[in-house]
């Protein structure tokens, strides 16, 4: 049956007036449609008109607009109490007898939902879905049973997920608690002895499907670069192995550009770019990596990044860094640690995103079922 969403649930409220709630319990939402930490900077700022978001409530931001054409939702399946601004709107299920809640958050996580808040979004300087236009969403829903039915498998699919991404932190925690026993126990020791620039150019005339650029969360990305008549020939070589990275460190959120090419293709990125290898014998590229992917590194650059108009981190500079150097065979050891987390890591964002799309599929099966 066809019902107004508005006639399902209703607007909550609740203000954290009391203090009872404090900064542990202090939520965001992402576009992802999750409740994540705050990255707001809660000094001296009084919780006591948050919003309370508690157990199964849903909670959303009405701006659209610069959102990356999502709206972002999230709902509360858990047992703890939240509080969020009170710039969000908070609201949830009373037609508990009509609607299953779980399945409800199916229908938000879906891609159409997405583009339906976003085209029904309205505003001058900032486009909003308002209360208003949630209420008025038309929802095509079966009976309770199979709602139910349906939301279960959602679950059952998303809790595996979680125990596999419980398991995939393990293994970054006993990454880092090496790491940070090297850094207690081992002298540091300068990179400069170990490394080599490299200022090979486009000899081997690759064309544009070959240059990748370099991101700040240090991995290779495909080039944003505009390449239309533009001459690769002073493009510089990036072989499997070896790391490239930006010395230009003003403008980039304080963290620096770097990759290593840990696959068996060769690479085109910019002459700008400061690419070297090591002398694998005595430093794994992929161990001086990992140092390089911590926050620690981002702002010794940032710190040791000198000019005027662009502030930038040269191979003088890098040559200067320092860190724990162990045999080979412990710098393995932990490569295959860190090895094994990164390749579980992207099984889990493969997973995440299989369970993205299979709401609609959930959706259109459970209506499929209704009307059999």
């Amino acid at each position: 049956m066809k019902y107004k969403l508005g006639s399902l649930i209703s607007l909550s409220d609740i203000k954290n007036s009391d203090n009872t709630y404090d900064l542990s319990n202090l939520k965001g939402i992402s576009i992802k449609k999750v409740f994540i930490e705050t990255k707001a900077d809660m000094k001296d700022v009084s919780l006591h008109n948050y919003l309370v978001v508690q157990p199964d409530a849903f909670a959303y931001v009405t701006i659209t607009s610069r959102n990356g054409e999502k709206i972002t939702i999230a709902h509360n399946n858990g047992g703890d109490t939240y509080i969020v601004s009170s710039s969000y709107v908070v609201f949830s299920v009373t037609a508990s007898d009509i609607l299953d809640s779980d399945y409800l958050y199916m229908y938000f996580n879906r891609p159409e939902f997405d583009r339906y808040s976003r085209f029904n979004s309205w505003g001058s300087a900032r486009e909003a879905f308002s209360w208003d236009d949630m209420c008025d969403i038309e929802i095509d829903i079966p009976p309770l049973p199979i709602q139910k039915k349906y939301a279960a498998v959602y679950n059952s699919m998303l809790a595996n997920q979680r125990g596999y991404e419980n398991g995939l932190e393990d293994l970054k925690l006993t990454c880092d608690a090496y790491i940070e026993r090297l850094r207690r126990e081992m002298p540091y020791t300068a990179i400069g002895a170990y490394i080599e620039q490299g200022e090979e150019r486009n000899t081997l005339n690759l064309g544009a499907d070959s240059v990748r650029g370099l991101s700040t969360s240090k991995e290779i990305i495909p080039t944003k670069a505009n390449l239309d008549g533009v001459s690769l020939g002073s493009y510089k070589l990036m072989k499997p192995g070896q790391i490239a990275y930006v010395a230009d460190t003003s403008r980039r959120g304080d963290k620096i550009s770097l990759a290593l090419n840990n696959t068996d293709k060769t690479y085109l990125v910019s002459s700008i770019s400061t690419v070297f290898q090591t002398n694998a014998k005595k430093l794994l590229p992929a161990y001086l990596k990992m140092f390089f992917s911590r926050s620690e590194f981002d702002r010794y650059a940032r710190f040791h990044s000198w000019g005027s108009a662009r502030e930038a981190f040269n191979w003088d500079d890098m040559q200067e860094v320092k860190i724990p150097i162990p045999d080979i065979g412990v710098q393995q050891s932990i490569v295959n640690i860190y090895t094994a987390y990164l390749t579980r890591r992207e099984i889990n964002e493969k997973l995440k995103a299989q369970i993205k799309d299979i709401c609609p599929i959930l959706l259109k099966g459970s209506l499929e079922e209704a009307g059999a």
